[in-house]
């Protein structure tokens, strides 16, 4: 292998500290605009090169005369990626920001690529807030929203995003909902949705019934945090519990190489909560009526438990209760008292002439202790709407029986079934529960160190087998999801109720069921679904018998808008599907999607769902093909929050505006009225805490490349980023110097055209030892910095590669171009060949993050080379195989004196001729660390290496042990 004269050491790729680019200017002063004419500026870049996109876009628009759907198979040059679309609310904030800068760098890094992506956009239209900002203003919600939508799609437009628009679309369009109630008729055609009789959650705030995913713990509606109320309603329902071993078996293959986020499928799982458990009969006696026996039905999650049993425990709403409270006045009086109690109270009555078996007691080896009767409980933290009314109380293994047990038998000792430790041993929990799955312990006799779950199938078995008073089972927690809605906003239900051929689906060539105009109920700011009271809507025919009939006035859940809305982008202009089967084969599932975590069980459950039913439905060969069995979403990416610089008054608490802060030395931010310190925090951002930034106004101040930077280079993309204006310089410093070396190449007189693809690294590079050698100081210096310059570019590539395609350390891509940055600057000795080649490949790999800089200092460097984005072309650098080349030419080495280290030296790799332990190679190390730069101030005196009477290097130079004479005394 060809040898070199390299550089320095292995130098790591680290994080850029910004001060070293401030650094640089004093240490290079020459490369301070030495050629620089024109001032950068990059809000005018923007303006410049978006509008030569638009004319690039038109022009494509007319040559494909609008086509937008490919009719062949998805392959691996196509990708579809999407961000989650946003409520037109008016006005975009940071989290808009980050969600939608993301995918437009991936998106561009992939056409570098040479990709075929599509990166469309639309607006999530329909929702309570339109209509309730109706209500306020007195104005149409259609009109609201289009306004809208308008104000933020301009807003968009200004973060140099590459959105496909001629694919735009609301869910508010009628030729959008068309769809969705096409989708609603498919299901139902196929049994997939049904209206019944149901108890609902209603929010007394917005008027209107909530899915059970749309109620917080503490009982709230997620919107108006209004305390949900049950109303039974004649409700529509999609039948998401039919998908639902397929929901949760296929998360696994969501799961495979970490394509989805664990932290999203666990929650998932849990939604879905399917749990193995089992139905124990027990038999409850009373002293008076000893053969008259009561049969408790009792569901556990945890069967193996039994063995724990110590009590068992009723609802004051059971009808074994509700009977005995007749015959006993004070559980008559407990009974009456609960509905005064928390929900969690360890209050409880205990029926003392009533006592419960265990279908333990039937077991040939479990009789004795397990035959004792248990005491039996009227309790109200047991629910009487949750399957029997009755559990056993098994307090060493469950939290709420622990503490209820402990209120009524404090000085009773906890039964463990089941233990930590793989012996069964209990002593180390310390009369306190154990709620996590083990080790069946000693007192389950047979089955003491199995595994408790193994064993909880067992032991069912088993009981099942001798008496017939157990039955294993398997239980869900997901329900039907509920889509009515009491609403006028959303998407009309296509369903005609006639009193003689009952619900009539609405035919197909009369959808879209439009909304009606209902200008007055809004001006005159009435509350309520106003579509109750348009009778002319209302009335109709019947599709069946012609006979008069009415309208559904319910809309649905707009969450069935995003459930499949992702289907739509690739074919948006048919009038006869939600989507084509070749647009289906083209572009589905979806690539990459990027939203935020707080969707994780809503809207991707609902997604999941729907494109399951509907690709099974409508294209079955399809969903059978693929290996995501229906799955919409390939690969899903979550980004963190946005939070922002928060101040507060240190002495009360209170939140501070802007104007009452002091930051005159941002380092110590003082409170006005007062003159102390302000205590800062980062916090999510909102009016209360008067921390919010408006990013229009960010960009409009800095640019958008400027912004795009910074909100990619503050963290990695799954963390929360705390926005931070002020660190916005360190980035604009950093474009204003990729600048200046663009003109500078410009100006060199460097002709080659930047397509060029003729440079060979490995030719250039593979220059022996000898010839480097023989090169005088001005070359050897040029050779040195060139070969500085090349690596790093070499392992630039590498790196900002590998974080543009797992996504999440994008910031680390902006770091690592960053630090290019400097080692172009550090090497101004290095030839104008290979700056031109790195410049070149630095511009092509900041292109996607900030693409109108980039298109400017690449029209600096050759006008006629066109635009860096090149649709079909693959232009992103790859590692050219020179980096064996490249290794480091100078090594840091520590200088120890007896044993002790003394200075750090950087000196050359060590001659290939020199053997370490050689007298040679310790006289040439020796010397080469006194050359260093502060040998001659460090290794003076007690620490003169020439004074060495033992010199000891190891690894070639990078520890080197010089052993001086012992003053005596």
């Amino acid at each position: 292998m060809s040898l070199i004269i390299r550089t320095v050491t292995s130098r790591a790729r680290p994080y850029l500290n910004l001060a070293n680019l401030r650094s640089t200017c004093s240490r290079n002063p020459t490369i301070r605009r030495p050629y620089a004419t024109a001032r950068l500026d990059l809000r005018a870049l923007d303006e410049k090169w978006r509008h030569i996109w638009k004319q690039s876009e038109d022009a494509r628009a007319r040559q494909t005369n609008g086509a937008t759907t490919p009719n062949d198979s998805k392959s691996d040059d196509r990708m579809y990626i999407l961000s989650m679309f946003p409520y037109p609310s008016g006005n975009l904030h940071l989290g808009h920001l980050r969600v939608y800068t993301i995918p437009d760098v991936i998106a561009r890094f992939q056409r570098l690529q040479g990709r075929d992506v599509l990166l469309p956009m639309g607006w999530d239209a329909f929702g309570l807030p339109a209509e309730n900002a109706a209500i306020e203003h007195g104005i149409d919600p259609a009109v609201w929203t289009r306004n809208n939508i308008a104000r933020m799609k301009e807003q968009l437009e200004s973060l140099n995003a590459s959105f496909d628009w001629s694919r735009e679309f609301a869910t508010c369009d009628p030729e959008f909902y068309k769809h969705t109630q096409r989708i609603f008729l498919l299901l139902r055609e196929h049994g997939l949705v049904s209206r019944r009789k149901a108890m609902v959650n209603w929010d007394p705030v917005d008027n209107t019934v909530l899915a059970n995913e749309q109620v917080d713990s503490e009982g709230r509606s997620w919107r108006s945090g209004g305390m949900v109320e049950q109303r039974e309603l004649e409700q529509w329902f999609f039948h998401i519990t039919k998908f639902k071993e397929s929901l949760l078996r296929d998360l696994e293959k969501l799961g495979k190489d970490d394509a989805w986020p664990e932290r999203v499928m666990t929650m998932q799982r849990n939604w879905l909560g399917r749990t193995e458990g089992a139905y124990y009969d027990f038999y409850a006696n009373t002293e008076a009526t000893p053969t008259e026996s009561h049969k408790l039905r009792i569901y556990t999650t945890r069967p193996e438990t039994i063995y724990a049993a110590q009590f068992v425990a009723l609802s004051p709403h059971s009808t074994l209760v509700q009977k005995m409270v007749r015959q006993d006045p004070a559980l008559r009086d407990f009974v009456e008292r609960v509905k005064d109690l928390l929900p969690d109270t360890t209050e409880g009555y205990r029926i003392s002439n009533l006592a419960a078996t265990s279908p333990l007691s039937s077991l040939q080896d479990a009789r004795g202790s397990h035959s004792e009767a248990l005491p039996v409980y009227v309790a109200p933290y047991v629910r009487g709407d949750y399957e029997t009314g009755a559990i056993m109380g098994v307090p060493a293994h469950d939290a709420r029986d622990f503490a209820f047990w402990k209120r009524h038998c404090p000085t009773e000792a906890l039964k463990y079934a089941v233990s930590p430790n793989i012996d069964g041993s209990t002593s180390s929990l310390n009369n306190g529960p154990y709620l996590e799955a083990g080790y069946l312990t000693p007192l389950t006799g047979s089955y003491c160190t199995a595994p408790s779950d193994v064993a909880a199938r067992e032991i069912v078995s088993q009981i099942k087998s001798a008496s017939n008073l157990a039955e294993g089972t398997t239980k869900w927690r997901i329900r039907d999801w509920l889509i009515s809605r009491q609403r006028y906003w959303g998407t009309p239900i296509p369903v005609i109720y006639c009193h003689t051929c009952g619900p009539q689906p609405v035919p197909d060539d009369q959808l879209p069921v439009t909304l009606p105009k209902v200008d007055a109920h809004w001006a005159n700011g009435r509350a309520g679904n106003p579509l109750e009271s348009a009778t002319d809507w209302i009335n109709t025919s019947c599709p069946k018998c012609h006979g008069p009939a009415k309208r559904d006035t319910d809309t649905m859940d707009t969450f069935v808008d995003s459930s499949w809305y992702y289907m739509r982008f690739p074919d948006p202009h048919n009038s006869v599907a939600p989507i084509s089967e070749s647009a289906a084969k083209s572009y589905l599932p979806v690539d990459i999607y990027i939203g935020g975590v707080e969707h994780a069980i809503l809207h991707l459950l609902y997604s999941r769902f729907v494109s399951k039913a509907i690709m099974g439905i409508l294209y079955p060969e399809i969903a059978a093909k693929t290996d995501f069995s229906g799955e919409p979403f390939k690969r899903l990416i979550t980004q963190g929050m946005v939070h922002g610089k928060t101040y507060t008054d240190p002495a009360s608490g209170r939140f501070l505006k802007p104007d009452e802060v002091d930051l005159s030395n941002a380092a110590q931010p003082k409170v006005i009225s007062s003159g102390k310190e302000a205590t800062v925090t980062f916090e999510k951002m909102s009016k209360s805490k008067h921390n919010g930034v408006d990013p229009t106004t960010f960009i409009a101040k800095y640019g958008s490349d400027a912004t795009r930077a910074h909100i990619l280079f503050q963290a990695a993309v799954g963390d929360v980023l705390n926005w931070d204006t002020d660190k916005i310089s360190g980035v604009i410093r950093w474009l204003r110097r990729v600048y200046d070396l663009a003109q500078g190449i410009q100006k060199s007189g460097e002709e080659s055209s930047i397509s060029s693809t003729d440079f060979n690294a490995e030719a250039f590079f593979g220059k022996s030892a000898d010839e480097v050698e023989k090169m005088d100081a001005g070359k050897a210096a040029q050779w040195t910095a060139d070969v500085e310059i090349w690596r790093t570019t070499q392992n630039t590539i590498i790196s900002v590669t590998n974080a543009m395609g797992n996504v999440y350390p994008l910031n680390t891509a902006v770091a690592s171009l960053m630090s290019l940055t400097n080692a172009l600057i550090d090497n101004s000795a290095a030839s104008d060949l290979i700056k031109r080649e790195a410049i070149v490949r630095l511009l092509r790999m900041m292109a996607p993050i900030t693409p109108a800089f980039a298109e400017e200092c690449w029209s600096i460097i050759d006008p006629a080379s066109g635009s860096i984005f090149t649709d079909g072309k693959r232009s992103w650098p790859a590692p050219d195989g020179s980096l064996r080349l490249l290794e480091s030419s100078r090594i840091k080495c520590a200088v120890q004196v007896n044993g002790k280290l003394r200075f750090v030296a950087e000196i050359p790799t060590k001659p290939a001729n020199m053997a370490d332990a050689s007298a040679e190679f310790q006289a040439w190390v020796t010397e080469e660390i006194l050359k260093s730069e502060g040998a001659q101030a460090k290794l003076v005196g007690d620490n003169d290496i020439r004074k060495a009477v033992k010199v000891f290097p190891a690894r070639g130079g990078a520890v080197v042990n010089y052993v001086l004479p012992q003053k005596k005394g």
